[in-house]
């Protein structure tokens, strides 16, 4: 993709030498998360292993549903886990928790070696607390999905999730896992206090987990707030970056208090092309910070889009004007394109 001579981004440039390309911030939060402490890493292992042993087999699958049935569990099916896809990992381990006591039953019945893990409550805690760390993390991944994202919508979720990781690292080097409400259930249902090596484990994830995030995502060097505050912007506070022209023209924008009502009601790339006219320098520099993709979110749901209507039995359908309709953020009107249709009544 990046190749400097032949690769993607290399082909493009011949043809469009001011494109710029970037890593896809959900692919580069999914980097982020996977380094871990060899504690956590041997727990999150043992628990992918038994979820597959059950969901790898059909046979074992409905076995295992028929013991949750009869448990009067609220759930009856494990999660398979993938490294594809985005969220597999927290929904699993979340879905592992809950059913730990069955998957337990049901592991002992089959003489499944890792069956004596689910017995011991240092295991099952900090399995609570991937759990919990995971969803988490999970939750920041939606919120990096969607259409409208844009650069300093990643930079604010990030810089977010570091803040919490440092308040989460606090809290627990001083016992307080109340962050964590699956670990806080499981220590309080069980009369447990947390375990120090626990602990140490749980400390030394969310301080790589800051450490990586900061890494993948680096603080930002070039002042660009004016871009998102052009209102707020005073004379002696006016960017370095800008020419001496362009800062006169963000003080004439910044006084414009026609402008201020748009600015309310559009998103930052729609305000600032609008501005192209009045204001072609700061619109220009504007545009071209804002307009590339943040993410692959707008691939990533054209592939899920065909895959749902391309299936095996339609492998020859043209599926381009479904996938348009279906992308599309324009309402078809139904009822306007059947009234130029005549009906055909039956015979």
């Amino acid at each position: 993709m990046t190749g400097r001579h032949s690769g993607v981004a290399a082909r493009i440039k011949e043809v469009a030498p001011e494109m710029r390309w970037t890593h896809c911030s959900i692919h580069r939060e999914a980097l982020a998360v996977k380094k871990m402490p060899d504690g956590l890493k041997s727990v999150l292992d043992s628990a992918v292993k038994s979820v597959n042993f059950i969901k790898a087999r059909p046979m074992q699958s409905r076995l295992f549903q028929v013991l949750c049935d009869e448990m009067g569990s609220e759930h009856v099916q494990l999660l398979l886990h993938t490294e594809v896809r985005w969220l597999p990992r927290g929904k699993v381990l979340s879905r592992l928790f809950e059913l730990h006591r069955e998957v337990q039953v049901f592991l002992q019945d089959k003489n499944f070696p890792l069956s004596d893990v689910f017995d011991d409550t240092l295991w099952l805690s900090q399995l609570a607390y991937l759990s919990d760390i995971f969803s988490r993390l999970n939750d920041l991944n939606l919120e990096l999905q969607g259409l409208s994202i844009n650069v300093f919508d990643v930079q604010d979720k990030i810089n977010t999730m570091v803040k919490k990781l440092e308040l989460f690292e606090f809290k627990v080097k001083a016992g307080d896992v109340s962050a964590f409400p699956a670990l806080e259930s499981f220590l309080s249902e069980n009369e447990l206090t947390l375990d120090e090596g626990v602990r140490d484990n749980m400390v030394a994830q969310l301080v790589s987990l800051r450490q990586q995030f900061r890494q993948y995502f680096p603080v930002m060097t070039e002042d660009n707030s004016w871009m998102r505050s052009p209102f707020s912007m005073e004379a002696s506070g006016l960017p370095n970056n800008l020419t001496v022209a362009e800062q006169e023209s963000l003080i004439e924008l910044s006084c414009d208090e026609t402008l201020k009502p748009a600015f309310r009601k559009q998103s930052l790339v729609d305000f600032w092309i609008k501005q192209h006219r009045e204001y072609p320098a700061l619109s220009d520099k504007a545009v071209r910070f804002l307009l590339p993709f943040a993410t692959t979110y707008l691939c990533e749901k054209g592939f899920s889009c065909l895959a749902v209507i391309k299936t095996k039995y339609r492998s020859r359908l043209n599926a381009e004007p479904d996938l348009r309709l279906k992308l599309t953020s324009v309402a078809p009107d139904i009822k306007g394109l059947c009234s130029r249709r005549q009906a055909q009544p039956s015979h």
